[in-house]
């Protein structure tokens, strides 16, 4: 069977739809595709019609590519009032072997969460720490091991339904099936993290359109997060109220001006618009990229704040996503705000290479690495959809291995 899977990272900016492929421990990219989100602000349905629109036309450009439909989704959720919660449960081994097998470890981790989801609460994830065999021996890969009895430690993830249910009866309205929910630092730690950050405590800071997710993990565990109110839109605000500019022309200013630090700013470098009260205005590189730089060290003051708040113990690195990180000088003015414990994020898939794509790569990633503790194989297509798909490949003289080539979803079923 094909490993395929895809993921959507829903932004208030744009919408991502990636789906890729694990084959002979290799991880490839088969499509990359964002939208302008409609219908979403601060990671919220604002407007289920024009969302709706959206996602149609999303999954449309997705189908007419691969020549398939895709129908299954791990979909990123709202982090707003999340609630991290460290829990334990255990399960007694009743197999004639008296070893331990894949349902084993989803019964313990069941155990560990039963009765602990409040109503106005959804389970987004639940992640394992440690297991521990017959009361002593601890371990991250209990499978296969000869027990009595298994024991988990897992951290019960949980956010408000009122952000996740409508995301869902929209994605379900179109025939979209939600297999796992996530929020985006996941797929980010997922995607950006190192071997040496899987044993420190670390955040990681996702700038997005409309806010920014900070996020912190310990020993590549999620443990707290908040949203904060802020991000790359705010710098688009900043050019259209100052210059009195139509929303369009700021943008152009932020992704064509301007740069995220002064230092290598030219006065000379100037493009002209035309302000909507005094007509024609000429702005120079050196001006707009004093105004962004205040705003991305306003959004740097806040993370270190938030941080602070999120734990007390020390920080070991800092990874920063999200498309504002492509800009410009960006590296200058973190290394200046954070020090050398700070880096920028960077995608390495090929059809992929952007931050904005962080999450979406990760989140197929985590989801991934989950079926593996369950020892399940999975695919959003059928065997049918996938020989169709693999005919699609051969036609267009592409190899099976080439780089183009609810709650507790399938990971949980039985």
């Amino acid at each position: 069977m094909r490993k395929i899977i895809a993921s959507l990272d829903i932004g208030s900016s744009l919408l991502k739809l990636v789906v890729g492929e694990f084959t002979k421990n290799k991880f490839n990219i088969l499509l990359a595709i964002s939208q302008e989100s409609q219908g979403i602000k601060n990671g919220f349905i604002v407007n289920q019609e024009s969302f709706n629109e959206t996602i149609e036309d999303l999954f449309k450009q997705a189908n007419e590519r691969l020549g398939v439909r895709v129908r299954k989704v791990i979909v990123n959720v709202p982090m707003y009032n999340a609630k991290f919660e460290l829990v334990e449960g255990s399960t007694t081994i009743t197999n004639e072997e008296y070893t331990v097998n894949a349902n084993d470890i989803v019964r313990s981790m069941q155990a560990a969460c039963y009765n602990k989801v409040p109503d106005n609460m959804e389970l987004v994830n639940l992640i394992p720490i440690i297991f521990k065999v017959n009361g002593d021996v601890l371990t991250k890969h209990p499978l296969g091991m000869g027990a009595e009895k298994l024991s988990s430690k897992c951290v019960l993830v949980t956010a408000p339904k009122k952000g996740i249910e409508p995301i869902v009866k929209v994605l379900e309205k179109n025939q979209i099936e939600v297999i796992d929910l996530a929020f985006c630092s996941m797929g980010d730690y997922e995607e950006l993290h190192t071997k040496e950050d899987d044993d420190r405590t670390g955040a990681i800071v996702n700038i997005g359109a409309d806010t920014t997710e900070v996020t912190i993990f310990s020993k590549g565990v999620i443990t707290n997060g908040e949203v904060i109110n802020i991000g790359s839109s705010n710098i688009d605000k900043d050019f259209s109220y100052i210059y009195k500019l139509l929303a369009s022309d700021a943008k152009t200013v932020k992704e064509k001006l301007a740069l995220c630090h002064t230092r290598l700013a030219q006065p000379n470098e100037v493009l002209e618009f035309e302000a909507y009260e005094d007509g024609p205005v000429r702005l120079n590189q050196y001006e707009v990229s004093e105004i962004m730089m205040e705003r991305i060290k306003e959004i740097f003051n806040l993370v270190k704040k938030q941080i602070n708040l999120l734990t007390k113990k020390e920080i070991s690195y800092i990874i920063i996503t999200g498309g504002l990180t492509e800009a410009a000088d960006f590296d200058i003015l973190m290394e200046e705000s954070f020090g050398n414990i700070a880096r920028v994020a960077q995608v390495s898939e090929i059809g992929a290479r952007n931050n904005i794509y962080s999450s979406s790569v990760g989140l197929m990633k985590f989801y991934y690495r989950k079926l593996k503790l369950r020892n399940k194989d999975f695919s959003i297509f059928t065997i049918d959809e996938q020989e169709e798909f693999s005919g699609l490949d051969q036609k267009k003289g592409v190899s099976d291995n080439s780089l183009l080539g609810k709650v507790f979803g399938i990971f949980f079923d039985k």
